[in-house]
């Protein structure tokens, strides 16, 4: 894709504000459910700077173990050196692995080819598109201001993924129609639903205490998941149903045919109309128990019917009080009849 001067300067800003490195624990335990689907494949990790990087370490170290084909990584960079952070090269690399040589075992330096790119390493630029074109699966955490964009490109080109992004991603309205057509779909997670990210050193300061720890080094963040479009075993175990339905427990909304129910576990048993759950559902969606009928709020919520409420919000509403009450953001769905 072609960029003038500016655009592509103001991207590599943006990505650089996105700079966060992912911890190798997190990448081993999100990945260990996927182990089977690498095996004879080329994997690509396109927004990582492979000097650093732990999505390379991880899967240079596996190769064997994973029975990779090729592996390759390539890095965002700006062809101005200042506005990224102290690596020792102005140029944009790929690095390419094709496994073990010498028999150690190990990723060693001779048995790495290193090729420079003649632009900046932005995934939407044309040699970076022809190496993703040549690989199977890609994994990576790619900058979080470009995510939409990214996925658009992933589903593009066709290719399969397991990347991570913000949470409110699945309120894209773009990738919430992925979710829907079950082209897209939240992974494990990270453990007690918290990331924690190495940065540079000079964003440390933008964090608070609690969220930057000067004894790791780390930041933690919650609003982070992985997100995928391969098969894994979570998105088929059926949630366990146990709450029947009463009209004190679970009030209707008053623009829109569904009751709301205010936490996953408490989805009754006995009821097979509409139902507004909270966004953590998602995490928990078997397809194969229930549809996705869209989001209440916003534009997917006028294509689901809800009616603007008195503030002319198009929120599902409860009554409360005698007046129309918004309650937290909801995804509305309903369960599958099973012969």
């Amino acid at each position: 894709m072609a960029k003038s001067g500016n655009k592509s300067l103001g991207d590599a800003k943006k990505a650089k504000e996105d700079e966060f490195y992912t911890q190798l624990s997190d990448i081993e335990h999100e990945l260990v459910h996927y182990r089977e689907h690498f095996r004879g494949k080329t994997v690509l990790c396109n927004c990582d700077d492979p000097r650093v990087s732990n999505f390379f370490h991880y899967f240079a170290y596996q190769f064997e173990a994973l029975g990779l084909k090729r592996l390759i990584t390539t890095c965002y960079k700006s062809q101005e050196r200042d506005l990224f952070s102290q690596h020792d090269c102005e140029r944009a690399i790929s690095l390419v692995y094709d496994g073990d040589k010498n028999g150690n075992r190990v990723p060693d330096p001779e048995e790495i080819g290193i090729h420079v790119l003649q632009g900046d390493g932005d995934f939407r630029s044309p040699e970076c598109i022809e190496l993703m074109m040549q690989a199977d699966i890609i994994v990576t955490n790619p900058p979080f201001s470009l995510f939409g964009e990214y996925v658009a490109q992933l589903m593009r080109f066709d290719k399969k993924f397991v990347i991570i992004g913000p949470k409110n991603a699945t309120h894209y309205k773009d990738v919430f129609s992925l979710i829907m057509e079950n082209r897209l779909w939240l992974g494990y997670g990270f453990t007690a639903g918290n990331a924690f990210f190495r940065i540079p050193k000079a964003r440390i300061r933008e964090f608070s205490d609690g969220v930057y720890d000067p004894n790791t080094g780390l930041v933690k963040f919650r609003n982070c998941s992985w997100f995928t479009n391969l098969d894994i075993q979570k998105r088929h175990e059926d949630l366990i149903l146990y709450k029947r339905y009463t009209p004190e427990d679970y009030p209707t909304y008053v623009n829109f045919e569904a009751i709301d129910v205010g936490k996953v576990t408490d989805i009754p048993c006995d009821w097979d109309g509409l139902m507004g759950v909270p966004d953590t559902f998602l995490e928990q969606y078997n397809p194969d128990q229930f549809e996705l009928v869209g989001l209440g709020s916003g534009d997917l919520a006028k294509q689901i019917g809800v009616k603007r409420n008195y503030r002319g919000r198009t929120d599902v509403a409860l009554k409360v009080d005698g007046k129309d009450k918004c309650p937290y953001s909801r995804i509305i769905i309903r369960k599958r009849k099973r012969t």
